[in-house]
């Protein structure tokens, strides 16, 4: 069993940055792969970005070269930076882990989610 527990949401404008974190305690075993999904209103939930325990990362293409997935191990926690942020990033971010990497998913751990909101 794990439990994430998000923070760093909030409203940001346009060009903006966030920085997320999510702190896992609980199993190590199962916070090897660690990563945010988001959802926004009316659309299908995606993946964002995943690391895994040895630093592998995976981003979706539409956040590419804008948000960086870091993670501290010593402290089983997991950091979204988020920069040139857009309206189209808000959506809800949810903080995901599992024992393994999965590509398009599952995970089969989830946070509380943060609401991200990018608006003038």
């Amino acid at each position: 069993q794990v439990q994430l527990v998000e923070s760093g949401g909030g409203l940001v404008q346009p060009g903006g940055s966030l920085r997320l974190s999510c702190a896992a305690s609980g199993s190590i075993s199962s916070s090897y792969a660690m990563g945010w999904y988001r959802q926004a209103p009316g659309k299908q939930r995606e993946l964002v970005a995943v690391i895994t325990r040895d630093l592998s990362t995976n981003y979706a293409d539409s956040v590419k070269g804008r948000f960086t997935i870091s993670r501290d191990n010593a402290k089983n926690t997991v950091y979204l930076q988020m920069n040139s942020l857009n309206p189209e990033d808000t959506a809800v971010y949810y903080c995901v882990s599992d024992v393994t990497y999965r590509h398009n998913g599952p995970y089969a751990y989830w946070g509380q989610g943060t609401q991200v909101t990018v608006s003038s």
